[in-house]
């Protein structure tokens, strides 16, 4: 798809992917919805980006029925790229029922719902596009994260079956996995360090993988340099395997990640 002139709508705008990921559609000409809970930082972003006629959608993704009630206001869309994420890192009985409840609404059960919303006006026009910024937590777990990984695993094979749904519709889908992002997003936001050796991505990259799948229709961009996408592959492949090693490490890492997300669950 050529996203020159198409409306796309973007959750987690004001994030530091947000803004890389707005960057890159914005650059191609696209029309951008920005979409988070913060309205005055939705108003800087809309004005900062190249192009006219972006516009804000205050929505917090966490309460019941907001990811209904965006779609309804964003209108006609082209596009939906599901980029709001909470980070859900952590052992399951340190979360309180509400935590668990946002947790999994903004991560998979809003995607979910603003797909349902935004299809039908999709299929009647025969083109459209759905992006679904998952995690290459969602094709290994890491230590404490068995939450992050659920909703994670969860879209992922949400944006694979849909995929197969609608071939021959017109309308594509695509999921893009990124692993360590630095300088953004919720690892870097956390100030834990990069295990050694994996290396990390930019949020630019993050940006531009968002891009290329929707011009190129791609079903799945993984965004981490080569011995990330090894190591995930080598774990997705043998899931034993990569439990030993995570475990043969310590914890030390998955708890300082923890530890720094605690206060965004």
């Amino acid at each position: 798809m050529e996203l020159a002139g198409k409306k796309v709508l973007l959750t987690g705008a004001t994030g530091g992917l947000g803004r890389a990921i707005a960057t890159s559609l914005a650059r191609r000409g696209a029309l951008l919805t920005l979409s988070s809970r913060k309205g005055p930082e939705l108003d800087a972003l809309a004005a900062s980006l190249p192009g006219d006629g972006h516009r804000a959608a205050v929505s917090d993704l966490a309460e019941d029925d907001a990811a209904v009630d965006l779609a309804n206001e964003a209108g006609e869309i082209d596009v939906l790229v599901a980029n709001a994420g909470l980070p859900a890192s952590g052992v399951l009985d340190d979360f309180s029922q509400d935590e668990l409840g946002r947790s999994l609404r903004v991560n998979l059960e809003g995607p979910i719902r603003m797909t349902r919303e935004l299809l039908p006006g999709m299929r009647d026009r025969g083109v459209g596009h759905l992006v679904y910024v998952a995690s290459l937590a969602g094709k290994v777990a890491p230590l404490r994260a068995s939450i992050y990984s659920a909703t994670k695993f969860g879209l992922r094979g949400f944006g694979m079956g849909l995929r197969d749904d609608l071939h021959g519709t017109g309308i594509g889908v695509s999921v893009v996995l990124p692993g360590f992002v630095r300088d953004a997003g919720m690892f870097a936001d956390s100030g834990a360090k990069t295990p050694l050796g994996l290396g990390t991505a930019s949020p630019e990259d993050v940006g531009e993988g968002v891009v290329k799948a929707i011009e190129r229709n791609k079903q799945q961009v993984d965004i981490a340099p080569l011995r990330q996408r090894f190591m995930v592959s080598l774990g997705h492949h043998y899931p034993g395997l990569a439990s030993r090693i995570q475990r043969a490490g310590g914890t030390g890492a998955a708890d300082e990640i923890a530890a720094g997300q605690l206060d965004k669950r």
